[in-house]
């Protein structure tokens, strides 16, 4: 039985990998359980699963957790605060895997401490990959960490790659295996078919209404944004050591295939799945090998000639068009954009801004802050807190 610790348990990633586990409690267990400050969710999680430890990022919701739990009559799970602690169950000696699902940099030094401790690392947060991705790279070289993608599409573009090149992701050219190409696809978001000039009055809640998937608020509003593609396509870089010219984006409304690989002898490998986060956990959780999932659903092969794809009209999608800008520049401008976009997308949520006023944010704050590109976490973090408080200062300005 393989033992798991689960970064960022009560989102939806998290919530998705606990399912896997119910489904095949005879090969895993949750061993400790890592959240920011919902403390309903994980008070559930802890009473149905029972994890070892239960960790709390703000401490006052660690004390409501321990509470909720000594009311159950559950006095076995040892409850801790802090992002010491929650590194520290990153890196527990009796926890073969590490589920990295902080969405935000706050899940930056709970993966790094899984890296170092030489762990089998399900990755699906994203800032890890924008803001260090190089020194990230070789740090799972270095401390012989597994890195396995939790993204759709990467998790595609994973499984379609040769076993070499899994086994060394990052590490050499893509020609080297062969490949030409790999396709990111994209759903075109929410507001796909909405005019640019009636975006200003979008809404928060129809922003975290995603047309294909279930995520959590600040997810949506990057899918709706296309930021969530130009963050992908950053990790894709990093990932698997692509240049510019080897990553297309293509717009694929339906989200069922997640990405295509060309091959320099013309052949083309496509991966193509429903869109259920539960597909690429369980995948990347019994990696090398597979298991069976319980699905609602599967692909019904009668629809695949209504499958549509397109090229994107970047114009409609400044966000993507920045992050691409953005990873040309250098690793300190990704660490900028992703600090703009958190802050800016918590303005529009909290109705501070509005939905069009996002990629102005993002790109003003980036056309001010410069810096050289860090060397070390310390220097990530000071750029990303320099930026996050200049663009605190544009979404809150005064009126």
């Amino acid at each position: 039985m393989q033992s798991i610790t689960i970064l960022g348990s009560t989102g939806s990633v998290g919530q998705a990998t606990i399912s896997v586990v119910q489904q095949h409690s005879s090969k895993f267990c949750v061993r400790a359980l890592v959240a920011k400050n919902n403390v309903s969710i994980m008070t559930n999680q802890c009473l149905t699963i029972c994890p070892k430890y239960a960790c709390m990022i703000d401490e006052n919701a660690a004390k409501m957790l321990k509470s909720n739990l000594i009311a159950a009559g559950k006095n076995d799970i040892q409850v801790l605060s802090g992002i010491t602690n929650a590194c520290a169950l990153a890196m527990l000696d009796d926890v073969e895997m590490v589920m990295s699902a902080i969405v935000g940099i706050a899940g930056l030094k709970p993966t790094f401490s899984a890296i170092r401790a030489g762990k089998k690392i399900l990755l699906a947060n994203k800032e890890t990959l924008i803001t260090c991705g190089k020194f990230f790279m070789q740090e799972a070289e270095t401390h012989n960490a597994t890195i396995l993608p939790i993204d759709s599409e990467h998790n595609a573009i994973f499984q379609n790659l040769p076993i070499k090149c899994q086994k060394n992701l990052g590490r050499f050219p893509l020609s080297k295996y062969g490949i030409s190409k790999i396709v990111l696809t994209a759903s075109g978001g929410v507001f796909r078919k909405i005019p640019q000039e009636q975006l200003s009055s979008v809404t928060p809640e129809q922003a975290c209404t995603h047309p294909n998937w279930s995520m959590g608020n600040k997810i949506s509003v990057d899918s709706a944004t296309m930021m969530n593609k130009g963050l992908e396509y950053i990790e894709a870089r990093y990932l698997f050591n692509a240049k510019s010219n080897e990553i297309q984006i293509l717009l694929h409304p339906q989200s069922i295939v997640h990405a295509i690989v060309h091959y320099t002898d013309g052949n083309m490998l496509a991966h193509l799945a429903i869109p259920d986060m539960k597909i690429p956990i369980a995948y990347a959780m019994a990696y090398p090998n597979r298991m069976p999932l319980k699905m609602p659903s599967y692909i019904n092969t009668n629809c695949l000639n209504t499958l549509h794809f397109a090229e994107l009209d970047y114009h409609s999608y400044p966000c993507l068009q920045l992050a691409i800008d953005a990873n040309n520049s250098g690793q300190a401008a990704t660490i900028i954009l992703n600090a703009a976009n958190e802050i800016a997308v918590e303005a529009f949520l909290h109705k501070i801004i509005s939905f069009n006023k996002i990629p102005d944010i993002i790109s003003n704050v980036l056309d001010v802050v410069h810096f050289n590109d860090p060397n070390n976490i310390e220097e990530i973090l000071y750029i990303d807190k320099q930026a996050r408080a200049k663009t605190t200062s544009l979404c809150y300005v005064k009126k």
